[in-house]
């Protein structure tokens, strides 16, 4: 393996190997912030949502389904949905930090993003360093993605709260789904999700308490891993 380079400290690498990410992050944040106050939650909750969550899908479609009143049920439902992943995510990076105590265990998995988890895998593969190395260019890596995500939020919640009821930004979260969906399908078992998910939901818009969103979800999920495996 590499050795780490002296010029950088672990957390300053981690920070400046996920900077480049951070230039998309702040208008997600951004239109976060301004989604969640258009919905018609206040200043404060919209802003919670971004301390307490911290998920950026799953954050727009908590939102979205705010919006259209649905059941608290579907709306926890739907966020763990999305953020299943996560938990493969963790599964990965725990031999890297198996020994760490449980409160910084804590702390790390609630700053875990795809984008941090990336960086972090790669460097963890191509760098040997220690438990505390290893888990400060992770901090750098998530602590300077949150930090980005709570002010661009935050922007957005004080930009959301000055515009005008007029100027309806209902799209905006429609719009930033379609960039998060439109480069992730790039092989036939996501297209296959995709277009079965999008069917769905199409299909289930009648269904109360908005759980067309939730059970075209899971059929999505379930066309691309039958799929990826024929």
């Amino acid at each position: 393996m590499n050795q780490p380079s002296a010029s950088r400290s672990p957390f300053q690498a981690g920070f400046f190997d996920i900077a480049p990410i951070l230039v998309g992050v702040f208008p997600f944040g951004l239109i976060a912030g301004i989604a969640a106050v258009e919905v018609g939650l206040d200043s404060i909750q919209a802003y919670a949502a971004s301390l307490i969550l911290f998920a950026g899908a799953a954050q727009l479609a908590m939102i979205d389904l705010i919006g259209r009143d649905a059941a608290p049920i579907v709306i926890v439902a739907t966020a763990l949905v999305i953020n299943a992943r996560m938990a493969m995510y963790s599964a990965a990076l725990a031999p890297a930090f198996r020994e760490l105590s449980p409160l910084r265990k804590a702390y790390g998995s609630y700053v875990i993003t795809d984008q941090s988890f990336a960086v972090s895998i790669v460097r963890f593969d191509r760098v040997d360093e220690t438990l505390p190395q290893r888990f400060s260019y992770y901090m750098g890596a998530s602590l300077g993605l949150w930090v980005t995500w709570q002010i661009s939020s935050l922007a957005g919640v004080i930009i959301g709260s000055g515009v005008p009821e007029e100027w309806s930004l209902d799209f905006a979260i429609p719009l930033v789904f379609m960039a998060l969906l439109f480069p992730a399908i790039k092989d036939r078992a996501s297209t296959i999700a995709a277009v079965a998910a999008a069917t769905s939901a199409v299909a289930f818009v009648s269904l109360p308490l908005n759980l067309g969103l939730l059970a075209a979800s899971g059929l999505g999920l379930v066309a691309g891993v039958v799929w990826s495996r024929e």
